[in-house]
């Protein structure tokens, strides 16, 4: 069943809450998405009380600003408390791990476990950003063509679902079902919200990589699964200084897989997952 949930700035969030056991909180990737993993719930459900949610400006969620981090952080404690839990397991995907991994840091008592799927790591994007790029046209393959020219002039809504497929589809391994898998991450469209994803950009390349992060990692007692794709187009070398600064910390690389390695392994992923969510139940 759908919910709103109301955040102390009044601002509505979409959520939806799945299944029956301890609960876990998905974020999802961006900033300026909305959630597109309820395939990735279904894997879930049978074990865990799943909550997805929309964060602020896209999606079912109303759109209206401010747009940072902190706002970030404190959206998903709204969730947390719209719930009623006490704690909660955290499942993050790219710019929503970051978000989770956040949250864990600030607020660890609240944070049962962390699953960082498809994450950059901690340090400064300038380390692994220029690879990603390459990869990304690369990948994109015969569109590119197609990609720049809309990259490069305003375009209409019909133009900027176009635009993201292409590029979404280079986030799959298996280029014969990329853009298969890309449209059906497109369906339903709601409208991307480039004024959040400037800012929090923005912003993470400002606060990213300081070694107040990686000193606060290296203290985080929350037990952590990190999950990639061997084959995601952001190098996977960038997760090594999160691996490196946790404690307490798992790792799982799901081969052939690539940003959203759900979707080209799902047992490897489900496995992972449920073992790690189920240990010392």
């Amino acid at each position: 069943m759908n919910e709103t949930v109301v955040t102390e700035d009044g601002i509505r969030l979409w959520a939806v809450r799945e299944g029956d056991g301890n609960p876990v909180v998905f974020c999802h990737g961006g900033p300026g998405l909305w959630d597109m993993a309820g395939d990735m719930a279904e894997m879930l459900v049978d074990q865990a009380t799943v909550i997805r949610w929309d964060q602020r400006g896209a999606g079912r969620s109303q759109v209206a600003g401010p747009y940072s981090i902190a706002r970030s952080v404190a959206d998903l404690d709204a969730i947390r408390r719209h719930f009623g839990l006490s704690q909660m397991a955290l499942l993050g995907h790219s710019w929503g791990a970051q978000l989770a991994l956040q949250y864990a840091l600030d607020y660890p008592e609240r944070v049962s476990k962390l699953v960082y799927v498809s994450g950059v790591g901690i340090d400064s994007g300038d380390t692994w950003r220029a690879d990603y790029t390459r990869n990304m046209r690369t990948a994109i393959g015969d569109r590119l063509d197609r990609w720049e020219e809309l990259k490069g002039r305003t375009r209409s809504e019909v133009e900027d679902r176009e635009f993201c497929v292409l590029q979404w589809s280079a986030d799959f391994a298996d280029r014969s079902t990329a853009v298969e898998l890309a449209e059906a991450m497109a369906t339903p469209w709601f409208s991307v919200s480039y004024e959040c994803n400037a800012a929090i950009g923005a912003e993470n390349r400002r606060v990213w990589g300081t070694p107040e992060l990686k000193a606060r990692c290296a203290t985080m007692e929350v037990p952590t699964l990190i999950v990639d794709g061997d084959m995601d187009i952001r190098p996977r070398w960038a997760v090594d200084s999160l691996e490196a600064a946790l404690p307490h910390v798992t790792r799982v690389i799901l081969k052939g897989a690539g940003h959203l390695p759900w979707c080209e392994d799902a047992d490897g992923f489900r496995t992972a997952v449920s073992e790690f969510l189920s240990a010392g139940s």
